[in-house]
């Protein structure tokens, strides 16, 4: 079992793309004008959204009891755990999502930078892009796994491969279930802790705008009083 830590961290953040947050327009809206049609595009886009799935209580990797309802932005704090990447991501699997914010906005800056970038690179795109983010702010006070520090814990914080700290959530998953999360401090060498339990999860809210300019490459549970 790696080493526990009290964490007590205000205002961490977690950038969701504009359309995807509170106030986000659908881009649904924009295949036609036609009410009748786009209600029915609306349903068809429901019932293959996996966080609905979720809620509902037909997910394979999470159970709708580890869900949040019924409170602001609640749909925020499930999609980071009901729509993973279909490879998964450092410290989270292809069938079950995780919580990521930066203690910094610089951090979660870059992490979101370097993803777009690869994307744009597998996409072939060579022209600027801009994307335009929310920044959400969430409180944590409670205990973490933190595996910081000790240089046998690099292969975890490997930039090439996600092999051992896939492994390494899964098994700290296994141990603590239902939930499992990463936090990350501005500098990835130094960075992480990996916990149990959303009820650390304490008010989360927009903090504003982001906007990003990115050039290609020649990379829940219980939570509190929410506002």
């Amino acid at each position: 079992m790696q080493p526990v830590c009290n964490l007590d961290q205000a205002n961490t953040h977690r950038l969701i793309p504009g359309q995807f947050a509170d106030d986000g327009a659908t881009v649904l809206a924009r295949l036609t004008e036609d009410d009748r049609l786009l209600d029915g595009i609306f349903q068809l886009d429901n019932a293959t959204n996996d966080r609905l799935i979720a809620e509902s209580g037909h997910a394979q990797g999470i159970d709708a009891r580890e869900l949040v309802f019924g409170i602001p932005s609640y749909h925020i704090i499930n999609a980071a755990f009901c729509h993973p990447k279909p490879t998964g991501s450092r410290f989270s699997s292809p069938e079950r999502g995780a919580w990521y914010a930066g203690f910094e906005l610089e951090t979660s800056q870059a992490e979101v930078a370097y993803h777009k970038r690869l994307w744009l690179e597998e996409t072939g795109w060579d022209e600027e892009e801009t994307c335009d983010y929310v920044d959400y702010l969430a409180d944590f006070r409670a205990e973490f796994h933190d595996i910081r520090g000790p240089r046998q814990n690099a292969e975890w914080l490997s930039p090439i491969s996600y092999r051992a700290s896939q492994a390494i959530a899964a098994e700290l998953l296994r141990q603590v279930d239902p939930d499992l999360r990463s936090v990350d401090g501005i500098d990835r060498s130094d960075a992480s802790a990996l916990c149990r339990q959303c009820d650390s999860h304490e008010s989360l809210r927009p903090g504003g705008p982001c906007s990003d300019a990115v050039l290609p490459l020649a990379e829940p549970c219980r939570h509190g009083n929410q506002r």
